[in-house]
């Protein structure tokens, strides 16, 4: 499947869904707290999604997964199923959102603290954020997607984390997961050359022991080998003729 580049007015109905995304996220903050469900939670999400943003969740029954968003708790890295077990004081949560509106999608994700969480957990979370912001920073035309990699995966690991590399970043538009595929790890001057027009994910998950992941038998649910913290973040980003352009940014991030 060859790079989209994307139209004026593709780029405006992606700017709509993932601004519809980022609301989301805004939307369930005040619900994440110890004693709720992540399933309680996947329901006022998909809630908010169809009744009133007017909206598909993208998650639901993609390739048979059965929930509306995914949550993913402490030593789970990515996929994470919604279920019957309660958030506890010191958990963190990781709350992946996708929504198609208009035919596109918006798709981000970002970690939240549920009562007073470690100093591991709080270090893990920010350098995750960093590393995010990192990789997003660099995007513009001519640069290569090795050099956003790189650039990710030394922040990381300067800070004694590691980088999961089995799973990526990925191009976005009218396909859930289209070209190309956008590594948090790698060499410099390698890769794909970023063009204006383009539009994809960068949403590196950290992990605080090994780099090393296992699948559990549900088939989507991504952990740890190791059982240790993992914490990702995302966003949908537009390469614009100068720079970059964060489709998917909330009203709380005032430092991008």
């Amino acid at each position: 499947m060859a790079v989209s580049i994307k139209t004026a007015e593709e780029i405006e109905k992606m700017r709509v869904a993932g601004k519809l995304a980022a609301d989301v996220l805004m939307m369930i903050t005040p619900h994440v707290k110890a004693g709720i469900t992540t399933d309680e939670l996947n329901q006022i999400c998909h809630d908010y999604i169809v009744n009133e943003q007017k909206a598909i969740p993208a998650p639901l029954n993609y390739h048979g997964f059965p929930k509306s968003v995914c949550t993913s708790v402490n030593h789970v890295i990515c996929h994470g199923i919604p279920g019957e077990k309660k958030l506890k004081d010191g958990d963190i949560i990781n709350i992946d959102v996708t929504v198609i509106k208009d035919g596109f999608h918006g798709d981000t994700s970002k970690m939240f603290h549920v009562g007073k969480t470690s100093i591991l957990a709080e270090r893990l979370c920010r350098v995750a954020r960093e590393s995010m912001l990192i990789g997003i920073d660099m995007v513009k035309p001519g640069v290569r997607l090795g050099d956003i990699g790189h650039a990710i995966q030394q922040h990381a690991e300067k800070e004694k984390f590691s980088v999961v590399r089995e799973y990526c970043g990925h191009g976005i538009g009218e396909v859930f997961h289209e070209e190309p595929q956008v590594l948090h790890y790698g060499t410099p001057g390698t890769g794909m050359e970023l063009k204006e027009g383009m539009t994809f994910t960068i949403e590196p998950m950290i992990n605080a022991g090994k780099r090393h992941v296992r699948q559990l038998p549900d088939g989507w649910t991504v952990v740890t080998k190791d059982r240790s913290l993992s914490a990702q973040w995302e966003h949908t980003i537009l390469v614009t003729d100068k720079g970059y352009e964060i489709l998917t940014r909330r009203e709380e991030e005032t430092d991008i």
